[in-house]
């Protein structure tokens, strides 16, 4: 909840307007994971709350840590169906400890690669839902950097995803910088310009091929909003400054990562202050797709930084675990009753 609706909500139980700065306090500067924590609440009050409110924290149902640290939870999310679960993965690196957050359960998106959208689509999170995933992470205090990046299409759920952005930089909330939070998207009409509008957080595009109808065999969301029209609509917001525009590319091996496909992302970004981040393929079950060798990934990366284009291959991580999005929490679900 906002400030104002904080204090909504302690006026209709006849509380202090005061007592809403200090709910908000405890929330999102001392993250207490219980009412009873908020102890500048008189008894009475702390009790009247707990009648009808929760904090919302929930832990962690299950986790896999791999040999390199990267650590795959599984959440249970508020929901009707008790038996649905997202995935969030903490990974450490040196100084920098990134989060991978979900934003719903399944995707409509249907990406070829993806085991997410095998799910199909159960619902998008709540915005506490999401949160859950930072508050009750057990190294929330090592994070430097979040990423939507996990379960889900971020703009298929922006009121959500726009609260929980709001909530991090606010300086009622967690007052996190914006440079420290990522949002990507395939490109969804309306909605992608509407995040760019309304948010600071930097951006980043799943692109994965410049050409269109390869593209629209990898991603159906081609269709509705083609790449060329996603650049577009980048190109007229500024990313000299702060702000930061990416692309996240997966390379499949003598399927997109030709010189020819170097050329194509190169006129396609012509003009627009961006990065590319070339990421391995992690495989899927079910999916007959190749992966990139190293030599063809340092080839492209090459070519596209010859070219302006600053390129880097992302570092894989926790292969030895369950590492592709959606894998964890698919093989949980699958042993649900139904």
């Amino acid at each position: 909840m906002t400030p104002a609706e904080l204090k909504a909500l302690v006026a209709s139980l006849g509380m202090p307007a005061f007592t809403a700065k200090q709910v908000a306090q405890w929330l999102y500067v001392k993250h207490v994971k219980s009412i009873d924590e908020m102890t500048n609440l008189s008894k009475q009050n702390r009790e009247l709350l707990s009648e009808h409110f929760e904090v919302g924290a929930m832990a962690p149902i299950d986790c896999q840590r791999s040999k390199d640290g990267t650590i795959k939870y599984l959440f249970p999310v508020f929901t009707a169906n008790s038996h649905l679960f997202v995935e969030t993965v903490f990974i450490p690196d040196h100084d920098r400890a990134t989060l991978c957050v979900s934003c719903q359960v399944g995707c409509k998106m249907n990406c070829l690669f993806c085991q997410t959208g095998k799910q199909g689509w159960h619902g998008n999170l709540t915005a506490a839902d999401i949160l859950n995933q930072i508050y009750a992470l057990p190294e929330v205090d090592q994070l430097t950097n979040i990423v939507f990046m996990g379960q889900g299409e971020p703009m298929d759920n922006l009121d959500a995803v726009l609260r929980v952005t709001e909530i991090m930089t606010a300086d009622w909330g967690w007052q996190w910088s914006p440079k420290r939070i990522t949002v990507s998207s395939v490109g969804v009409r309306n909605k992608l310009q509407r995040f760019l509008d309304e948010s600071p957080c930097h951006i980043a595009i799943s692109m994965h091929s410049p050409l269109h109808e390869q593209r629209l065999q990898l991603m159906p969301a081609e269709k509705a909003m083609p790449l060329e029209e996603t650049i577009a609509l980048l190109k007229q917001y500024d990313f000299t400054h702060q702000r930061r525009c990416s692309f996240e590319y997966i390379c499949f091996g003598g399927l997109n990562d030709s010189p020819l496909y170097g050329r194509e992302i190169v006129r396609l970004l012509e003009g627009l202050e961006c990065r590319v981040n070339l990421i391995r393929f992690h495989e899927i079950p079910n999916v007959d797709l190749p992966a990139s060798d190293e030599k063809r990934m340092e080839a492209l990366r090459d070519y596209l930084t010859a070219h302006g284009i600053t390129t880097t291959i992302r570092a894989s991580r926790g292969q030895d675990i369950f590492a592709a999005c959606g894998l964890l929490s698919t093989a949980r679900q699958s042993q649900q009753p139904h």
